[in-house]
């Protein structure tokens, strides 16, 4: 199981990538795998503000649907439009080209909140 160390993780197995004031997100190895293979990735939340455990979209798998929630408060600045031809990208590659957001967060204070590596390793 991959779970990088530069991350920080919520309860519900999203992960954040902090780039300055602003943060990619997606989910984490563990869930792509838990949901098995992706077949769609809903996104409408582009240009809205959300705040910290707010629905931003759901992930579409063979199996199930499953909410995606923001680990952090922010505007969603772009969505991550390969994933409309290649949702498989967050089963190979869930830290890297499956990134799913982008955000501007609004207080990266709540980061404190997140759960790190081996914080996350605990819950799973």
């Amino acid at each position: 199981m991959n779970i990088p160390t530069n991350l920080k993780y919520t309860n519900e197995h999203e992960w954040i990538r902090v780039d300055g004031e602003e943060a990619y997100i997606g989910i984490t190895d563990y869930a792509q795998n838990e949901l098995g293979e992706i077949v769609f990735v809903d996104i409408t939340t582009e240009g809205e503000t959300l705040n910290a455990g707010d629905t931003f979209g759901a992930v579409e798998a063979v199996k199930t649907v499953s909410d995606l929630f923001m680990p952090v408060g922010g505007e969603v600045l772009e969505f991550n439009a390969e994933l409309n031809d290649h949702p498989e990208l967050v089963n190979n590659d869930p830290y890297g080209n499956g990134w799913m957001i982008k955000i501007k967060m609004t207080n990266a204070a709540e980061l404190d909140t997140l759960l790190d590596a081996d914080g996350y390793k605990a819950i799973i």
